[in-house]
């Protein structure tokens, strides 16, 4: 099971996530702010979305609708200390698919995660993307502009198809780095910097655009 969990308390945070991987949970992604969630949901499949509902840049509700309205179809878990009914139906209304009250325990939290897990299905990706006068294709993992193929590196591959998939949203280096590298991995933002470079060089058009101070995208 792979879940996303947006908390801004460090202590929650941890703790969650400590015991989230004790209990067996495969990867545990942490962020602390509700834009962060939104970019991590859109760039990468999870089983479930557990998003507290005070968040900063973006709280848990306002993430929720705007996944919700992208098209977002996985499971999301509302995490809070509001239990006033009210609440639970905003929250519910927003796209929520489960609202469990602070505090809680680790066993209803894992009962929960599992059955919206069992609801939930890997979205099947298209084997192939088209863009303008290229097609890539996920299964060869090759990159044709017309009947020309541009060949990539393992990851300007990753880089380009990360960036097809969310045409219209800008990827921060921070997620291009946690996605194509990991979060583990010696490099630095200079090296997605450079990756990009190459990457434009090979296409020769300029789809690639920077967002000043952010990251990367391509536009619609």
């Amino acid at each position: 099971m792979k879940i996303l969990l947006a908390e801004d308390d460090l202590y929650l945070g941890e703790l969650i996530v400590h015991m989230l991987k004790k209990k067996g949970v495969d990867k545990v992604d942490w962020v602390e702010e509700g834009e962060d969630a939104y970019e991590y949901a859109l760039a990468s499949f999870y089983d479930v979305l557990i998003l507290d509902w005070m968040l900063p840049n973006g709280d848990g509700v306002t993430i929720c609708k705007r996944l919700r309205q992208k098209g977002y179809s996985g499971a999301i878990l509302m995490l809070t200390a509001k239990d006033a009914v009210q609440d639970r139906v905003e929250g519910l209304e927003a796209g929520a698919d489960d609202y469990l009250v602070k505090p809680f325990e680790i066993d209803e939290l894992m009962a929960r995660l599992k059955a919206l897990s069992r609801r939930t299905f890997v979205p099947i990706q298209e084997e192939t993307i088209h863009f303008k006068d290229f097609v890539l294709n996920r299964t060869s993992h090759t990159l044709h502009r017309g009947d020309k193929e541009i060949f990539l590196t393992p990851r300007e591959f990753q880089l380009l198809d990360l960036l097809l998939q969310n045409k219209g949203h800008v990827l921060s280096r921070e997620v291009l780095l946690d996605r194509i590298w990991g979060y583990d991995a010696d490099v630095s933002m200079k090296t997605i910097d450079a990756t990009v470079k190459l990457l434009r060089k090979k296409l020769d058009a300029d789809i690639i655009k920077t967002v000043r101070g952010v990251g990367y995208k391509i536009e619609e």
